[in-house]
C-alpha cells in the first residue's frame, strides 16, 4: 500500500477490505476520494490550490482531523462541482466516502469526539429510468454475435447477462466449480454469495461452450476461470465491455452506450414485466436493499395509456 499516504488512511483502507468486505474497486474509489479531500484541505490552508496535485499528505496525523469542520466538507464538494466538473452522482459518492471515513475515526479509532460528517447532506440526484433493450432488440443483439473461434463463449456470456441479470464483475469471477447442476454460485458485492437458477437457455449455451470451445482453449486444465480469453487467462471487465460493444455494432442495433450493465437492466426489466415479484427480483439481482430493485418497477407510458384505455368504464 502507498506509504506516501497517512497511516490513518492506510489503516482505514485495510479496515474496508479486511472487516467490511469491500471490493478492491470500492477501496480504490475511497482512497482516491479521501486523498483528494486531504490534498484539497491542505492546499486551501496553504493557499496552494493551483498546486493541489503536488501537495504531500503523508505527514497528516490525528490532530489534523480534529480540526476538520462540516464547512470544510461543503467547500470540498463545491470545488469538485465547480473546478472538477463532478456530477451529482460522483459528488454523492464522495459524501458517502467522507461519512464512512469520519464514522471510522470516531467510533473505531476514537480520534475525534464529534463527527462533522453526521450532518453532511447528499447532493440531490435526479432519478433515472434504467436503459434497457426491448425483447426484439435483445434478439437482434444476440443475432449480432459473430461466428468466430469464440462464438460459443460469447454467446454463453450474453445469454447469462440477459437471462440471469448478473453483474459483469460477477461474470468475470465465475469459476468452473461455480456450476452446480442447474444452479450457479455467484459472488457479488462484498463477497456475498448467492445461488442463481440456470434456465434451459443458459444450460444449453453453457453445455455448448464447455464441450465445443473451453476444453480446447489454452490453459483450460490449469485455469479455474469459467470464461477464458484467447491467451487462457480470466476475462476482464474491460474485455467483456469491448465484446458487448462489438456485438452491438455488428448486429446493426448500435444502441447508444450499450454496456454489460445495460444488459443486466434488460434482464431485470424483462423478468419484472413477466411477473417477477420485487423480492424475488432482489434475490436474483443480489441487491442488499430492495429500494435499489424498485427502479425496475417502472411502467412504460404506452402501457399506462393502454391500461387506462382498457378500463371497462371507458365508454362514450
Amino acid at each position: 500500500m502507498d506509504q506516501k499516504k497517512p497511516k490513518i488512511l492506510r489503516d482505514f483502507l485495510i479496515y474496508l477490505t479486511a472487516i467490511k468486505g469491500k471490493s478492491k474497486r470500492t477501496r480504490d474509489e475511497y482512497e482516491y476520494d479521501l486523498t483528494l479531500f486531504l490534498r484539497f484541505t491542505l492546499s486551501v490552508q496553504q493557499d496552494k490550490l493551483e498546486q493541489i496535485d503536488t501537495i504531500e499528505i503523508h505527514s497528516i496525523d490525528a490532530s489534523f482531523f480534529k480540526e476538520i469542520t462540516l464547512e470544510d466538507m461543503y467547500l470540498f464538494l463545491e470545488y469538485c462541482e465547480e473546478r472538477r466538473k463532478n456530477s451529482a452522482h460522483t459528488r454523492a459518492r464522495k459524501v458517502a466516502t467522507l461519512r464512512s471515513f469520519f464514522k471510522y475515526l470516531k467510533s473505531k479509532r476514537h480520534i475525534i469526539e464529534e463527527n462533522p460528517a453526521d450532518d453532511l447532506e447528499t447532493p440531490k440526484i435526479g432519478k433515472k429510468q434504467p436503459i434497457y433493450l426491448s425483447l426484439d432488440e435483445a434478439k437482434t443483439f444476440m443475432g449480432g454475435i459473430q461466428y468466430s473461434a469464440h462464438y460459443d463463449r460469447d454467446y454463453c456470456m450474453m445469454t447469462f447477462f440477459l437471462n440471469l441479470g448478473i453483474r459483469v464483475s460477477e461474470l468475470c469471477n465465475l469459476n468452473m466449480d461455480s456450476i452446480h447442476e442447474r444452479t450457479l454460485t455467484v459472488r457479488g458485492k462484498g463477497d456475498k454469495e448467492r445461488s442463481v437458477y440456470l434456465n434451459d437457455a443458459c444450460l444449453k449455451a453453457l453445455k455448448t461452450y464447455l464441450e465445443h470451445e473451453r476444453n480446447k482453449m489454452k490453459n483450460a486444465d490449469k485455469n479455474e476461470a469459467l470464461f477464458l480469453s484467447q491467451k487462457g487467462t480470466r476475462l476482464t471487465r474491460q474485455r467483456i465491455a469491448k465484446i458487448v460493444k462489438a456485438i452491438n455494432l455488428s448486429s446493426g442495433l448500435e444502441k447508444k452506450k450499450l454496456s454489460p450493465h445495460k444488459l443486466r437492466h434488460t434482464s431485470a426489466t424483462m423478468m419484472y414485466k413477466s411477473g417477477a415479484d420485487i423480492r424475488s427480483l432482489q434475490q436474483i439481482l443480489g441487491h442488499s436493499n430492495v429500494s435499489t430493485t424498485q427502479i425496475y418497477t417502472h411502467v412504460e407510458n404506452e402501457e399506462i395509456q393502454r391500461v387506462i384505455e382498457n378500463n371497462p368504464l371507458n365508454i362514450l
